[in-house]
């Protein structure tokens, strides 16, 4: 694939995870795609809407420590907002990462538009 993000980024939408267990990166997008796969029907399908470049590359940054795990999700769309809000509120509805209790909660939506008309 390796397809560059040619599309206009509109929003960024940042969450953090605190997931029991240890665990790497390929778990956690894992975990994003398989749970959040059906839940807002084909439309608001993660793997469609990245073929399609309407969700860019998704972002994870984790650490590890005392058999616990913390990180971010950073994921980049050219959706409007109504769409990126749901979006954020599937990644949201994460729950288990592998065999590990997951709490994963929205940091922000942040609209790079805004930022650049600034």
């Amino acid at each position: 694939m390796g397809s560059s993000q040619t599309f206009t980024i509109k929003y960024i939408i940042a969450a953090k995870f605190e997931i029991e267990g240890v665990v790497e990166k390929p778990d956690v997008i894992g975990a994003v795609f398989g749970q959040t796969e059906g839940l807002f029907g084909p439309e608001l399908d993660l793997r469609e809407l990245q073929k399609t470049g309407r969700i860019g590359r998704i972002e994870i940054e984790l650490h590890s420590k005392n058999d616990k795990t913390n990180g971010t999700i950073t994921i980049p769309t050219s959706l409007d907002r109504v769409s990126s809000a749901l979006m954020a509120a599937s990644i949201e509805s994460i729950n288990r990462v592998g065999p590990c209790l997951a709490k994963v909660t929205l940091d922000r939506i942040e609209d790079i538009r805004e930022g650049r008309r600034k």
